[in-house]
């Protein structure tokens, strides 16, 4: 009896030996669309194991907690630029809208206005200049790298014409926001500002990936012709991601006046470069498509302890932050691009 007639009725019955062992090489092998987010959280797991070896109390909860309430402002400025990145485009007013935010907020409860009233009032301020690029982008065809350049020097404008000076915000409602905060255990504790932005976090998950509008934007990300040939709302779509983006940077801006308990017009300077690299470094691809509000958050905690290990050390500069940034977003930059080659 030859070999082939030994292996024939395994063949047979299997259905061939070679689609079984294909087919278990493609449970076991890990989607790429995944690839750069175990890459984040690889780089997250080996900077806080390097921390925690290299520092004392490195890893004390008040140093985590600290990661979250110093960047809860972020959070929320990438969940929003991850739904403009994933249709394909690109938000940089959202550090300006963070200052307008801010100042308004200053300026207004510095009136005598309630802060029942301002808060709101603000967000509403980046949700306005949110829908204003949102129809530039689609209706005027208007690239979105131009747009949101026009929105960022219009809302930086308007800080300008709003105050030169810092104001310093003494409204007991607003103070009192500030100064709330949550013990969990004897060393770790949340404020305001955290739980915002993991509520926040929690509603932009939910939206992305249990919603016929998530669906959508990560159809127009993957080609919008497709996306309008299948009856999709592209334009709403569109449309309303600016909308999101500019709520989140005007939350964004109310969040950080309750960190600084202050209004600037120059808060938020490069802030919208720090939102894209925390959104790239977390597994967004810049050409859209693919990517997770949670590697975003992941982007953006990676931020926060580059910051938090150059403190630690003490002997390095302040600008070794920015290198770092740059080297890891240029890592990242280059990983999405071979996982693109490959994918075609």
């Amino acid at each position: 009896m030859s070999i082939d007639q030994i292996q024939a009725p395994e063949t047979k019955r299997s259905g061939g030996l070679v689609p079984a062992v294909s087919g278990l090489r493609r449970r076991l092998h890990i989607d790429r669309r995944y690839l750069p987010v175990l890459g984040t959280l690889v780089v997250l797991a080996l900077m806080l194991v390097v921390g925690a070896t290299r520092y004392d109390n490195f890893l004390s909860g008040r140093v985590i907690s600290n990661l979250f309430i110093n960047n809860s402002f972020l959070i929320v400025l990438a969940v929003g630029m991850t739904f403009v990145i994933l249709t394909g485009g690109i938000d940089l007013s959202v550090g300006a809208v963070v200052a307008l935010s801010g100042i308004s907020a200053a300026s207004l409860l510095q009136t005598g206005w309630p802060a029942a009233v301002v808060i709101p009032l603000v967000v509403l301020i980046g949700s306005a200049l949110g829908l204003v690029v949102g129809i530039m982008v689609h209706v005027f065809e208007i690239q979105p790298f131009i747009a949101t350049l026009a929105a960022m020097f219009l809302a930086r404008g308007l800080s300008y014409v709003i105050s030169l000076e810092s104001i310093t915000i003494t409204n007991e409602t607003f103070v009192e926001l500030a100064s709330w905060s949550l013990p969990i255990g004897e060393t770790w504790r949340i404020n305001a500002s955290v739980v915002i932005a993991l509520v926040v976090v929690a509603i932009g998950f939910y939206v992305l990936h249990y919603t016929q509008f998530g669906r959508t934007v990560y159809a127009i990300g993957g080609g919008e012709q497709s996306a309008m040939l299948m009856g999709l709302p592209v334009a709403r779509t569109k449309v309303l991601v600016y909308v999101i983006s500019g709520t989140c940077a005007g939350l964004g801006g109310l969040l950080f006046a309750l960190f600084s308990r202050s209004g600037y017009s120059l808060t938020g300077v490069g802030m919208e470069l720090d939102a894209i690299a925390a959104v790239v470094i977390g597994g967004t691809l810049l050409t859209g498509g693919t990517g997770f509000v949670l590697g975003s958050v992941l982007g953006v905690l990676v931020l926060g302890l580059i910051q938090t290990i150059i403190t630690f050390e003490g002997t390095l500069s302040s600008w070794w932050t920015k290198i770092v940034i740059g080297a890891l977003l240029l890592i990242f930059v280059i990983l999405q691009r071979v996982l693109a080659v490959r994918r075609t």
